[in-house]
């Protein structure tokens, strides 16, 4: 094994390269090879919470301080979803390190939460003594069974020689083709034990069993330029692959010289800025009104680094059936998986771009991009402009959102929760830097966003991070808010605070005649809370005190909490019905 050539995930300039291969003479735990592979693999942060299973890992750690960053979360969660900030902004590994039984599943949320997403993550949790498993010891799980299906791969460690040859293979399986989480669960023997072999560690480049395919066979770049070459309507949808691929460059290459107009999925927003001319808007349930129609009148669809999700689709059946599909995907399990495709490319999105670049003709589309145009001028009109201006009422979360926006020049990093303050914030904020907003898209995990945050802010310490949370979101992980002021970082948290599960109270007055069934909150006093932390914040219920309160929260030293009470029943409009076609969107 030699060290990683890494295609998909490259390590930022900042970070020092791991070595290729790390040898110890001497004889050393299981513990100490766990952390010395950790150093070897160029981790620099984990975030975990300890516990009796793993405990001699954490005593090893105690010697690491200096080249390991570990935060203490508050619930193990929170572990879980801080690693899944950490690697959408750093595109490495985010690393977790918790203790058996409750403990590891714990974490279960935010490893089904990375897989869908398909963010690298590598958790390491304890294991009760080898000669205990199997007896229904103190806080044993069988967290191989419950993990497997919500992994790339798990394995358990069950003697210390594993350990090094086990931690190589887990962050390459992690990060290369299609990334997502690995779950190493190492019994307490195999960490107090003493290795029988000198510690060496190297680098894994491949496995013989996974072999993720990065440059495209030839055949199939060409028959994909060739439908691309002739197309009257072609049409890009870019999802969260293109990002992944670090390929925002080569997308903006490709779409400048073809003149294709590009629409991004949920994950795939700030791929390309929202102000260029050739971008039309983001796909999905709530996603913009011309992107979504016009899926039905595009001859050829680009698909790239996307997987037919079925917020994207609606009913898939009726999903451009006029159309001859490109998918280009380097996860050949999603070929065909919901829509069929023409001319399927399977590759990393940089590669294929790469390649695809010299055989695309130029060309300018835009009879064809001023037919979204029409669409954007009634969006604007039925939706947009009456968030935005009506000056009557309580405060509405786009105006809160489009001052955030305006505020930061677009160039913040975005999480948000999930729910309707997270589609208000994909509609309003306009994204100008690549690589800027972390959200929960395939699994819809409320309780995301805080946690992410800090995980994101400490993946990006030189860029400001601000989060968006609705008031039920929050309080599914507020705990963490001690986790953000020990550690000092500067996140700034927005509560869009309705008394409400706001989009569950959206679908039962559109679908169920207003039949509000348990969705109505009794919230706490959120500043107090925050403040007990140690947090500064502030409540703001006024429009007139709304921009300088988000002055406030940006120019504040430190981590804020700003709350403001929006509208209570305000709806997210356009939206297509579940399980109908995005023709039959709505307006209101």
């Amino acid at each position: 094994m030699e060290a990683i050539a890494s295609t998909i995930l490259e390590t930022p300039e900042a970070a020092p390269a791991p070595a290729a291969s790390t040898t110890v003479p001497k004889l050393i735990s299981g513990s100490e090879a766990l952390m010395m592979s950790l150093v070897a693999e160029g981790v620099d942060t984990i975030f975990g919470y300890p516990g009796g299973a793993i405990m001699p890992v954490y005593d090893a750690l105690y010697d690491f301080q200096d080249r390991i960053n570990h935060i203490l979360v508050r619930h193990e969660q929170g572990a879980g979803h801080a690693a899944e900030g950490y690697a959408r902004v750093t595109g490495r590994a985010g690393v977790c390190l918790v203790t058996s039984g409750p403990g590891a599943t714990n974490l279960v949320t935010a490893i089904a939460d990375a897989l869908i997403d398909s963010t690298p993550m590598v958790c390491v949790v304890g294991q009760v003594a080898k000669k205990l498993l199997g007896t229904d010891a103190f806080q044993e799980a069988d967290v191989m069974g419950v993990t497997m299906p919500i992994t790339k791969w798990n394995y358990q460690i069950t003697n210390a020689d594993e350990v090094a040859d086990v931690i190589s293979k887990a962050f390459y399986i992690a990060q290369s083709g299609r990334p997502g989480p690995v779950l190493i669960d190492i019994t307490k023997s195999a960490q107090q034990e003493l290795m029988t072999k000198p510690f060496v560690y190297e680098r894994c480049q491949s496995v013989i069993s996974y072999r993720p395919r990065l440059v495209p066979k030839h055949e199939q770049v060409e028959t994909a330029a060739q439908l691309i070459n002739n197309a009257k309507k072609p049409y890009i949808l870019a999802g969260h692959g293109v990002q992944i691929a670090k390929a925002e460059a080569e997308m903006l290459a490709f779409v400048e010289k073809t003149g294709i107009p590009v629409a991004t999925t949920l994950l795939g927003q700030s791929t390309i800025s929202t102000d260029h001319p050739l971008y039309v808007g983001w796909l999905g349930m709530h996603g913009n009104y011309g992107p979504n129609v016009m899926t039905d009148q595009a001859d050829v669809i680009i698909a790239i680094g996307m997987r037919f999700d079925d917020r994207v689709t609606g009913d898939a059946s009726k999903f451009i059936k006029q159309a001859k599909v490109i998918h280009i995907e380097i996860d050949p399990a999603e070929i065909d998986k919901i829509i069929r495709a023409d001319a399927p490319v399977v590759g990393d999105a940089k590669e294929v771009l790469k390649a695809l670049l010299p055989l695309v003709e130029p060309n300018d589309h835009t009879v064809w991009r001023n037919e979204f145009r029409k669409y954007d001028a009634i969006e604007n009109e039925a939706i947009t402009v009456p968030a935005l201006t009506t000056p009557e009422g309580k405060i509405r979360m786009a105006e809160v959102i489009d001052l955030v926006s305006k505020k930061t020049n677009g160039e913040a990093i975005l999480v948000t929760d999930v729910g309707q303050h997270q589609m208000m914030a994909s509609r309003y904020y306009q994204f100008r830097r690549p690589n800027s907003l972390v959200t929960s898209g395939g699994m819809g995990t409320m309780g995301f966003a805080l946690p992410a945050a800090f995980g994101a802010q400490v993946g990006a310490p030189d860029r400001q991070v601000v989060a968006v949370i609705g008031d039920g979101c929050f309080q599914m992980t507020l705990q963490e808010l001690g986790t953000i002021v020990q550690n000092k970082q500067p996140v700034k948290a927005i509560i869009l605070n309705n008394n409400f599960l706001g989009m569950v109270r959206q679908w039962q007055q559109l679908f169920h005649q207003r039949r509000y069934s348990f969705v109505e909150l009794q919230n706490p006093d959120f500043i107090t809370i925050a403040k007990g932390f140690g947090m500064s914040g502030l409540t703001c219920d006024v429009r007139e005190s709304l921009a300088d309160a988000i002055d406030t929260m940006l120019n504040h030293d430190g981590p804020f909490l700003l709350e403001v009470i929006v509208e209570k029943e305000e709806n997210v409009f356009p939206m297509v019905p579940a399980g109908t076609s995005v023709s039959q969107i709505r307006l209101k």
